[in-house]
């Protein structure tokens, strides 16, 4: 090879090596720039400058370092002191932070996405390069994710007019106790008039009693959350006198789909298949009259074979059919829990990886964070340009 060529590997890693190091220095020299552009506004007056309106001298200089994308930042940064002989200090660069705001996000995204505290730091290896990441770091950036969740429980709920209410609950591992146990999740969705949906409540309890709903319930009306015109529950006994209790004229819709396992669980295996479909008869009906003789067809058919399938047919009772009291492109919304079901199912899949969590404050600083971030979106719901003609007759009615 000639003199004057060069080896294309070689000339290749040393024009990555370069543009590295070039962009590492603009990162130095633009965070070092704006620290003194801070400090020259706060003490009113650039250095050796004689002013009227200066409110204190620079001190030196400190060296710190700070991780962002293009890995750990060696920073020269000014010092000052405040007439009153009061340090000052920077806010662009806080005295005690080591890492970008950028790292700091990318932290908590793969937390949400499901990774522990190994997986995070294995993952975020490349952004860091040869900076620390310890253990003890993750867990302080995560716990910065505690104050919103702080914030969301105990906030005002005045202004949300929350039409229907979605209500149920879900079981999540977690450690408690050096033990690994499940643990009910109590979760309630609001619909708003406008058709968005909202996470309003997250609670974690011993069990889905009459009085943990109750509770939960309780708290939101506490807050001010005005009673709803539907609530959209499963079969849980103690649920559905929680919601009798608090909101005692609200209308209650059964979910379809919990009633139709309940009817399967005491089904013979060779009659699954028709009364699932004489089941379908009477949630798909074209009308609320439709639905009521498909019904009574369901008793007449069944009532000697399957006593016991139809006897939980009649626990759910009318209760099954309060959404054909609402416009039919909702039905297939206010049917079933699924709103919520979807959402449960959400968390589940991002915490499947980690076995059990860590505690139960993590666990509910998780499901929360999911939706506060954006991760799990909760699109509106079917049929919502129509919510305010039922506000308008329900209005009617009440007058």
């Amino acid at each position: 090879m000639g003199k004057g060529v060069r080896k294309p590997g070689a000339s290749h890693e040393s024009e990555r090596i370069t543009l590295g190091e070039l962009i590492h220095q603009h990162v130095r020299l633009a965070i070092e720039t704006a620290v003194h552009e801070e400090l020259r506004a706060a003490l009113g007056a650039r250095s050796y400058e004689r002013s009227d309106v200066r409110r204190g001298y620079r001190n030196g200089t400190k060296t710190r370092t700070l991780t962002g994308p293009s890995g750990p930042v060696a920073l020269t940064v000014p010092r000052a002191t405040l007439f009153g002989a009061t340090e000052w200090s920077s806010t662009i660069l806080p005295r005690y932070q080591r890492r970008l705001r950028a790292v700091n996000e990318a932290i908590v995204a793969t937390y949400l996405a499901g990774g522990n505290t190994r997986r995070i730091r294995g993952a975020l290896q490349p952004l860091l390069k040869d900076a620390p990441l310890s253990k003890s770091a993750v867990s302080r950036v995560v716990a910065t994710l505690k104050d919103g969740l702080e914030a969301w429980q105990t906030r005002s709920l005045a202004d949300v007019d929350a039409v229907y209410l979605y209500l149920d609950a879900f079981a999540l591992r977690v450690r408690s106790g050096g033990k690994v146990v499940s643990v009910p999740i109590l979760g309630v969705v609001g619909v708003r008039s406008d058709g968005s949906k909202h996470l309003l409540a997250l609670e974690l309890c011993g069990g889905e009693s009459a009085a943990a709903w109750k509770g939960c319930l309780d708290d939101l009306v506490a807050r001010g959350l005005r009673a709803p015109m539907l609530c959209i529950i499963d079969g849980n006994p103690g649920l559905r006198r929680a919601v009798g209790e608090v909101w005692p004229r609200a209308a209650v819709q059964r979910c379809c789909v919990h009633k139709l396992r309940n009817l399967e669980r005491k089904a013979p295996k060779h009659a699954l298949a028709e009364i699932r479909d004489d089941f379908h008869r009477i949630v798909y009906a074209t009308s609320a009259d439709a639905a009521r003789s498909a019904y009574a067809a369901f008793e007449r058919t069944w009532a000697k074979r399957c006593p016991g399938v139809v006897t939980s047919l009649r626990e759910g009772g009318d209760e099954l059919l309060t959404f054909f009291r609402f416009p039919k492109a909702q039905w297939k919304t206010l049917r079933t829990t699924n709103v919520i079901e979807r959402l449960h199912e959400e968390f589940r899949r991002r915490v499947k990886t980690q076995g059990s969590l860590p505690s139960e404050d993590a666990a509910l600083v998780l499901l929360f964070s999911l939706v506060a971030s954006g991760q799990i979106r909760l699109r509106r719901i079917d049929g919502w340009r129509k919510i305010a003609a039922v506000l308008s007759q329900h209005a009617a009615v009440a007058a």
